[in-house]
């Protein structure tokens, strides 16, 4: 039987992406090991989102707590802050979590042992497979959306996600080298995002052009099938941008748990699905809020948000019921998620 792994890996040494969290292949076969850390930071990063989104974010990270102690002490708001427009704020959380479990349990060191990798906040099979097998070079089996296309093509298996999870991670696993598994797990998710992608894979420049069965029977653009999705429902909601005379605005915390946990945003009311007149929730304070003409729109994971966005100019002296006053030179935009910030761009359009 030929030895797949060893061709992609022959593959890999000379394609492989240049990635800011990545070693090179041939820095690594030269013995430079992985820092656990970027690593983990990366996979945790990439989570739902493109490279391409995350690479500043990561600069970003690296730059201000280049170690998982630096993390492990930051604030929790500062942290925030910068994960803001990222998405999946449950994320930052763990990650804030995470860092500070391996300071205070494991004396800043990530354990090379996968069970105890699992046994992180934040961390689940496939982070800690990618963890162990990238950072560590645990013979691990690394299973994303990439690898899953590349499998069903491989084995030209018809059977639609989700449901086919468990068949293609056992073909990811049966090809799974001994040596090298990090690497291997890397090229493989190399080969989906580069050649074997969702839309007119380049077959023709695969290295696994002669043993793939989907390429062979024509159905390679096909697969992997799916199962159809549900349509999202839609949520409405409120949302209120006060300004003080001093030009401070008015913010809010968010709890913890839920949407957008600890993330700052505008006070407004509960998202909910409703028939008819939209949520108005109460407004933080007493004063003439206009409706801003237009209405946000954003959309998450499980559902679609439109939110009714009210401008008020509010006086120096006001005492807020709800959230507390940032001076504008101490209001960054950027701090905001995506959904607040579009709030915002709409009261300044």
């Amino acid at each position: 039987m030929r030895d797949l792994s060893a061709e992609l890996l022959a593959w890999y040494d000379v394609h492989a992406r240049v990635m800011p969290w990545r070693v090179a292949p041939t820095d690594r076969l030269a013995g430079v090991a992985p820092d656990p850390y970027r690593v983990w930071l990366s996979e945790v990063m990439l989570q739902q989102t493109t490279v391409a989104a995350v690479r500043d974010y990561f600069g970003r990270f690296v730059g201000r707590w280049p170690t998982v102690q630096d993390l492990a002490d930051a604030r929790d708001e500062d942290v925030m802050a910068e994960w803001a427009g990222l998405g999946y704020y449950a994320r930052a959380r763990n990650l804030l979590k995470c860092a500070r479990v391996i300071a205070s349990e494991h004396e800043g060191v990530f354990p090379a042992d996968h069970g105890a990798l699992l046994n992180l906040p934040g961390i689940g099979p496939y982070t800690a497979a990618a963890i162990g097998s990238i950072a560590f070079d645990l013979p691990l089996t690394v299973v994303d959306g990439n690898v899953e296309r590349v499998m069903a093509r491989m084995f030209n298996d018809p059977t639609p996600l989700p449901g086919a999870k468990p068949i293609l991670t056992a073909y990811a696993d049966d090809l799974t080298p001994a040596e090298r598994p990090g690497d291997y797990a890397q090229a493989v998710m190399d080969l989906g995002a580069t050649i074997c992608t969702p839309r007119s894979p380049a077959c023709g420049i695969c290295p696994w052009r002669d043993p793939c069965t989907a390429r062979a029977e024509g159905t390679a653009q096909d697969l992997p099938r799916k199962t159809p999705k549900k349509a999202k429902p839609i949520r409405h909601g409120s949302v209120y941008l006060g300004q003080r005379a001093d030009g401070a605005w008015l913010l809010e915390r968010r709890p913890d748990k839920g949407l957008l946990g600890g993330m700052l945003g505008w006070p407004g009311s509960d998202w909910v699905n409703a028939d008819g007149a939209r949520p108005l929730g109460e407004a933080p304070v007493e004063a003439v809020w206009q409706e801003i003409p237009g209405e946000v729109r954003h959309t998450f994971t499980h559902f679609h948000l439109m939110l009714t966005v009210y401008r008020a100019d509010l006086p120096a002296d006001i005492e807020p019921e709800r959230g507390h006053f940032i001076p504008e030179p101490e209001f960054r935009p950027t701090d905001l998620p995506t959904v607040m910030r579009k709030a915002l761009d709409l009261v300044r359009s």
